[in-house]
């Protein structure tokens, strides 16, 4: 099918994906951590303090999701999404209201949960879901809501802050995300099944079946793709996460630093749209095992340069591995176990990535309090990259041959 007839075809539900894509903006690192400066200022935290609540808030919110994401098997999108973001709304006024340090792990739980974990869970499962043949477009156009919110959102809120009180606005993305609730409710008023695009609603994985979540886990090959998994999520929030701390040590102002962000974006856009059509021409086998490895590439230029002429070089590769990340995981999961549990795999994917963001700025918080600095770390974190892209690549190769079509 032509792309933009299947667009037009199929705008409601692309918008109700694209919108609460878009919302999960309010709680990725990326977002929070335009406020990390005056979260800091306001109660006193060092470095390793703030990534310590950051990571608590987090990995709460990685445990629940392994429970509720598998709630997309059970509930329509409507509800859940609409839901979701009713909670956003109310995790983003906490944020606005925190007064005391010990309710900080609680905000960042919720936006954690609400944001970065459900509404854009709620929105890949609905996509891989609705959509068989077209499946990588779906996804491809769904995430463009992340990709717009990394490019704008931080960039605007950095520059409101120079004249608002920040906690003014985390009011205003409260009123955003709860602004999309109709809006969402009514594009999904009727819910899709795959019609002209797919002739069943449920597409088989491995050995022409469909797997359950606990057949999943039995599998050597999800534990030999869990640290790939891990690394984009975990080393990419912590670089968004240090964004001030890292804009510091190349002399740059936070200010310089962000503008690199739509280059970022930009990169991430075109490559998350040539994925779309690279999954559904030859399916994610040859993908997974390698996006990671540029951010690999894209660390060890940030490790080294203090010009931001380079440095643009190296958002540019993280930009390759964000976009890849976007369509690849999900489509992975429904391409190799089939539809009918995707909710609660990819509930068990999510919870695992969200994991990841929580140990990455923890960590690397940490290790910075303990003398280790960022530039050397992000050594050591493409190394993982590498190590991890060859576990993935055993593991798929071992099991290629079992999918229903090889591409």
């Amino acid at each position: 099918m032509n792309t933009l007839h299947f667009i037009r075809e199929n705008a409601k539900w692309l918008a109700a994906g694209f919108l609460l894509t878009f919302s999960s903006s309010f709680g990725q690192t990326f977002f929070i951590s335009v406020f990390a400066g005056e979260f800091q200022a306001a109660f006193g935290l060092s470095h390793g303090d703030w990534g310590l609540l950051y990571m608590s808030g987090t990995l709460a919110s990685a445990i629940l999701m392994v429970w509720a994401g598998s709630l997309t098997d059970i509930f329509r999108v409507r509800v859940l999404g609409g839901s979701i973001l009713v909670l956003l709304a109310f995790a983003c006024l906490m944020a606005a209201w925190v007064s005391v340090v010990w309710l900080l792990p609680i905000v960042i739980f919720l936006l954690r949960f609400a944001g970065q974990g459900m509404a854009g869970h709620i929105a890949a499962v609905a996509m891989a879901r609705w959509f068989v043949a077209a499946r990588g477009r779906a996804l491809a156009i769904a995430s463009l809501g992340y990709a717009i919110g990394e490019a704008l959102l931080p960039l605007i809120f950095v520059g409101l802050l120079v004249t608002m009180d920040w906690r003014v606005l985390w009011v205003i993305s409260a009123g955003v995300a709860l602004a999309l609730v109709p809006v969402v409710v009514t594009l999904l008023r009727q819910e899709r099944t795959p019609q002209a695009i797919a002739t069943e609603s449920e597409a088989v994985g491995m050995e022409n079946r469909h797997w359950t979540r606990g057949d999943v886990l039995r599998l050597p090959l999800f534990w030999l793709i869990m640290p790939t998994l891990l690394g984009p999520p975990a080393f990419g929030t912590a670089f968004f996460f240090l964004q001030v701390h890292l804009a510091e040590l190349k002399g740059w102002s936070h200010l310089q630093l962000v503008s690199l962000f739509p280059i970022y974006t930009g990169v991430a856009v075109c490559v998350m749209v040539l994925s779309g059509f690279l999954i559904d021409r030859f399916g994610t086998s040859r993908m997974m095992p390698f996006y990671g490895v540029f951010s690999a590439f894209g660390y060890i230029v940030f490790s080294t340069t203090e010009s931001l002429l380079v440095g643009s070089f190296g958002i540019v590769l993280i930009g390759v591995t964000s976009g890849l990340q976007a369509t690849v995981p999900i489509a992975f999961w429904a391409e190799f176990f089939g539809t009918r549990f995707l909710g609660s795999i990819k509930a068990l994917a999510s919870a695992i990535m969200v994991l990841g963001s929580a140990i990455g700025p923890g960590l690397t918080g940490a290790l910075i309090d303990a003398g280790i600095g960022y530039e050397t770390q992000l050594v050591w974190i493409a190394i993982y990259f590498f190590a991890a892209a060859g576990l993935a690549l055993i593991g798929i190769t071992s099991v290629r041959r079992n999918l229903p079509l090889t591409p």
